[in-house]
C-alpha cells in the first residue's frame, strides 16, 4: 500500500509490502527496509530493523496525525493515502478553508514559551507555542499564514492533551 507521511513538514512517499505476518517491506526515499513489528500494547509497537529493537509508542494527535514516542523523542508524523494527499494539494493551491485554525497541544504538557502575541500576523511554518511534554520540548507551528485572532496559552500554565493554545484566522 502507498502512503504519504508527513514529518516537520516534509512529505515523504511511503510504500508497505507485507511479506508475511509480522513481516514487512518498506519503501522510502529509494531506500528499502525490512521489519518484523509486533503489537506489544495497544499504544506500543515492537519494530527489529537490523538486528535492533525498537519500542514504539503512539497516541492519537487531536489536531491530526500521530505522536510516537521513540527513544525518549517524540515525533508528529501524520500518514495519508495518496487520495487524501492529493486532495490536501488540490485545497491548498486554491486557498484552502477560509476559517479560523485552532492550535491545540498535542498531550498533557506544560508551556514553556509563547512566541507570538495576540493581533500578530504569522507566516506558514513560523512558531507559535512551545510545549514542555513527557521531557521533550514541542514547538507549534502555523499550518498556514494568517492573524492570532485569540491567544489562550501562557508560560508555565499546564495544558491538556487537545486544549486550545491560540486560534488563527
Amino acid at each position: 500500500m502507498h502512503y504519504a507521511a508527513i514529518h516537520d513538514g516534509e512529505e515523504r512517499e511511503v510504500e508497505i509490502i507485507e511479506v508475511s505476518p509480522g513481516r514487512y517491506t518498506i519503501r522510502m526515499n529509494g531506500r528499502e527496509l525490512e521489519v518484523d513489528v509486533h503489537a506489544v500494547s495497544e499504544t506500543t509497537l515492537s519494530f527489529i530493523l537490523n538486528n535492533h529493537a525498537y519500542n514504539i509508542e503512539f497516541e492519537s494527535n487531536p489536531g491530526g496525525g500521530e505522536n510516537l514516542l521513540i527513544r525518549g523523542h517524540v515525533l508528529h508524523v501524520e500518514v495519508l493515502d495518496l487520495r487524501k494527499m492529493r486532495l490536501r494539494k488540490v485545497e491548498a493551491a486554491h486557498g484552502g478553508p477560509d476559517g479560523p485554525v485552532r492550535i491545540t497541544s498535542p498531550m498533557p504538557g506544560k508551556v514553556v514559551s509563547v512566541l507570538v502575541a495576540e493581533g500578530e500576523e504569522v507566516e506558514e511554518g513560523q512558531g507559535l507555542v512551545v510545549i514542555e511534554a513527557m521531557k521533550m520540548e514541542n514547538e507549534l507551528r502555523a499550518p498556514r499564514a494568517g492573524v492570532v485572532q485569540e491567544l489562550t496559552a501562557q508560560e508555565g500554565q499546564a495544558v491538556d492533551g487537545g486544549a486550545t493554545l491560540c486560534v488563527i484566522v
